[in-house]
């Protein structure tokens, strides 16, 4: 979404989403888990378990307290080397840094992200790394800042759930992608229709579930910006203990009202798609 064409509504949503993300940073910054819910952050059935130790051990420890996602898109995105790669809404820099890692230093990894303290704490991430062939840049994922047809792989963890014009950004990954690149994200996909009162939660937009959208829409919009080749697999089920553990909040700023709709109603999902060669 363009910050100046804003709805009065996007604006709320994305000032709650960039909130609470920078108040994460900052506990990560100082040493504390950047978890969905600090209280308990071992058991949030989002993040929970989705690298391996051999991708993680020569990171920060604070890259690895950062990370927010549902999935790991650089291990299914079949990354090869010399290739450039996007990571939208790129956080404390770990899908990032794995990334710039795996295409070598022929390639290279941007990383994107609207929040000052996320692209601060990605920046010393890469410092302490050692990572030459990577990018941090400030922006949103509705309007990227780079040229058409400048990257081979766009990746994404659990971020396009809370843009409010998810249109806008697939026609973007379109667009700076080569002919013939791959869209491999990983995002939260709701299995069927979300009452308004749980959509319009800004708790929920903040925590990767009001904003989420179905498989049929998620197929609709990339094929809409011009991909082909879509699939949208499911990588991990929420039962109803976890569809309350998600809605459960940080520390007591959890949505109120009722919440039983969630209940098998979420699943995270690794989401593929090609920009036709021609």
């Amino acid at each position: 979404m363009r910050e100046s064409g804003e709805s009065g509504q996007d604006r709320i949503v994305r000032e709650a989403v960039r909130e609470r993300y920078g108040d994460i940073a900052k506990r990560v910054a100082a040493g504390e888990p950047g978890s969905c819910d600090p209280c308990k952050p071992a058991s949030d059935p989002i993040t929970r378990d989705l690298y391996a130790s051999n991708e993680t051990s020569s990171l920060p420890q604070a890259a690895v307290l950062a990370s927010l996602g549902c999935g790991n898109p650089t291990a299914l995105a079949e990354l090869a080397p010399g290739e450039v790669v996007l990571d939208l809404g790129s956080g404390g820099g770990i899908d990032v840094l794995i990334s710039a890692r795996r295409v070598g230093p022929s390639g290279k990894a941007y990383g994107l992200d609207m929040t000052d303290e996320m692209l601060a704490l990605a920046r010393e991430n890469q410092r302490k790394a050692g990572v030459a062939n990577a990018e941090f840049l400030k922006g949103t994922i509705e309007e990227v800042p780079l040229p058409d047809r400048s990257v081979d792989v766009v990746i994404s963890n659990c971020v396009i759930n809370l843009s409010t014009d998810k249109g806008r950004v697939l026609r973007e990954a379109f667009r700076v992608l080569r002919p013939g690149g791959r869209f491999a994200v990983s995002d939260i996909v709701v299995r069927r229709e979300l009452p308004d009162a749980l959509r319009r939660s800004l708790e929920l937009w903040a925590g990767c579930v009001a904003g989420a959208l179905t498989e049929r829409d998620y197929r609709n919009l990339l094929e809409a910006a011009g991909f082909a080749d879509v699939t949208v697999t499911p990588t991990r089920e929420f039962g109803e203990t976890d569809a309350q553990e998600l809605a459960g909040g940080c520390c007591g700023s959890a949505p109120t009202g009722d919440l039983s709709a969630l209940a098998g109603a979420l699943m995270s999902a690794f989401v593929r798609a090609r920009k036709p060669a021609g």
